[in-house]
């Protein structure tokens, strides 16, 4: 049963049903705690660790596609750390050069199609492959799912607060 009337309503035995459902429902909060801002609002920090709401949007599009497009199918992908200065894992995020909201968002959606079809066409207990992120162990589907997973509602409930420091909206 759904703890609210905006969390998924899916309740499949299929869990990667439930993984999508609520990977989509994740990537929908983001945009919704985004809408309203204005571009000025997006690219200003008000948190003393210095990151703002757009460039967390631009990690969550890296993130997504380093974990299921570079990590799991193995495929190479252009700047997988465009997110961070100068492309090191360890640095601050950065919005892309030329990036908006808008475009932004989009590619979070596309990311998310991409991620249904995977979900759709692999078994979660399949390994990911050699050659992309990964070059020895590479973790199953289900590890990179629930690992997303808990990057989108960490990252929402940081937008949460980035949010009501802007301009009081909160919650859901």
């Amino acid at each position: 049963m759904p703890l609210s009337d905006v969390e998924p309503t899916l309740d499949s035995p299929d869990p990667a049903a439930q993984l999508v459902a609520y990977l989509d429902y994740y990537r929908a909060a983001v945009e919704r705690k985004l809408d309203g801002l204005t571009d000025a609002r997006l690219r200003t920090s008000l948190l003393p660790s210095g990151w703002a709401p757009l460039e967390l949007l631009a990690h969550l599009v890296h993130m997504e596609r380093r974990w299921f497009v570079w990590g799991f199918l193995g495929e190479q992908v252009a700047d997988p750390w465009g997110d961070h200065a100068g492309g090191e894992p360890e640095a601050p995020w950065q919005v892309p050069g030329g990036a908006d909201r808008d475009g932004l968002v989009a590619a979070l959606h596309a990311g998310g199609e991409r991620t249904r079809h995977i979900l759709a066409t692999h078994d979660l207990a399949e390994r990911a492959a050699v050659g992309g992120r990964f070059d020895a162990d590479p973790p199953t589907l289900a590890w990179i799912c629930f690992h997303v997973l808990q990057e989108y509602a960490r990252h929402t409930g940081h937008l949460d607060v980035a949010r009501e420091l802007a301009d009081g909206v909160t919650g859901e």
